[in-house]
């Protein structure tokens, strides 16, 4: 079956997270990814374990499968003219090096595009090109604003690196639209992408209480700043995610609470009130929620169409997934660990190749061979 990105060659200079997600994203979609990288320990994650897959670690293996690994040592003046060669050839270049760093190589975009003037030439920052700082994601939650809005007592960052994550959707998004200009112009071009960039347009309505008040938000917990009730609420034995997102829907809550008195209450009746009287609301709730369990609030309420449901860990996760039949799981061969779907389905083209992440110069001799034909 023929993918949308058949026949685009993206040589991925990549390295960590968000580079790399990207250009898995592009593996998907069909492209032919070749990962190029540092002989003897290859890509920095390959050695952040535990936890070790066969091969590899399994922070190794999120973001590089369905790629072709080459080693090249840059330094090396016989490997740095097949790495040109790689550029030259490629239709798609993903960097995350420091600034300066690919440019005395001849490897930056400007020395790029005069043998490759249609190249998609992705370069991935912390915070921005010409900034001396090093682009950790945790660093970008930090200086970004995101741990200001996360957590209750003390600034806290997201369980993954969100940032990174982020980043390589906008890149992907970057790639895709220079692609697509290509076609029409035959031009390439350059596409920017930083972490602290990524983050601040992720930021959406908070982003937007700042822009519109010069206040920065405020961290709430699993409150929410602009909707009430819209938490998680203590029950007899654990706590309920509960989100009202309208008055109907808080009615209907505090009918099968028991309570409908409260939505005539001047202080809950709309959701402004609520936001304004989110203590008084929370003790209400939690007074007739602390008579049953979770399970049982989360039946009763969304089967009147009140969002509500039980605070699962990734087990749960995968496990409702799998019971709304959206196969969150893909087998990538190779006696690789299972890895987490393409997030997209496609009514024409779906993603149908999936291969295991490569070892550390598996695929070198086939591409050093590829390199060293005559040039086409």
């Amino acid at each position: 079956m023929s993918m949308p990105l058949d026949g685009v060659v993206v040589a991925d200079f990549s390295r960590v997270l968000a580079g790399p997600l990207a250009c898995v994203n592009l593996a998907d979609l069909g492209a032919t990814v070749i990962k190029v990288e540092r002989p003897g320990a290859g890509d920095d994650t390959r050695g952040w374990g535990p936890p070790w897959t066969a091969h590899s670690s399994s922070y190794f293996e999120c973001a590089n499968r369905s790629k072709q690994s080459v080693v090249l040592d840059l330094g090396d003046p016989d490997d740095l003219v097949l790495a040109r060669e790689l550029a030259r050839r490629a239709d798609v270049l993903v960097e995350n090096f420091r600034s300066g760093a690919l440019g005395r190589r001849g490897l930056d975009y400007e020395s790029v595009r005069v043998g490759n003037p249609g190249i998609v030439y992705c370069s991935v920052s912390g915070f921005g090109g010409d900034a001396d700082l090093p682009g950790y994601d945790f660093l970008v939650q930090a200086m970004g604003g995101l741990m200001s809005v996360t957590g209750t007592d003390e600034p806290t960052k997201a369980g993954v690196a969100l940032v990174d994550v982020l980043a390589a959707k906008d890149a992907t998004i970057g790639i895709l639209a220079a692609l697509r200009a290509r076609e029409k112009t035959g031009r390439g071009q350059r596409v920017e992408v930083n972490l602290l960039s990524s983050l601040l347009g992720s930021m959406a309505n908070q982003a937007s209480s700042y822009l519109t008040t010069g206040r920065a938000p405020r961290r709430m917990g699993n409150s929410h700043p602009s909707i009430a009730p819209y938490e998680t609420l203590r029950c007899k034995d654990d706590v309920l995610a509960l989100a009202c997102g309208n008055d109907g829907q808080f009615r209907r809550l505090a009918e099968v609470l028991g309570v409908p008195e409260l939505a005539d209450d001047g202080r809950f009746a709309t959701n402004a009130e609520r936001v304004r009287h989110r203590p008084e609301l929370r003790a209400a709730l939690e007074q007739q929620l602390g008579a049953d369990t979770v399970e049982a609030w989360a039946a009763r309420l969304t089967e009147v169409g009140v969002p509500a449901g039980p605070v699962g860990d990734l087990a749960d996760g995968f496990k409702l997934a799998e019971s709304l039949g959206l196969a969150p799981t893909v087998s990538v061969g190779d006696d690789a660990p299972p890895q987490v779907r393409h997030p997209i389905g496609y009514s024409e083209t779906p993603v149908a190749r999936y291969t295991a992440p490569p070892r550390l110069g598996q695929h070198s001799d086939e591409i050093r061979r590829w390199l060293a034909e005559e040039k086409k």
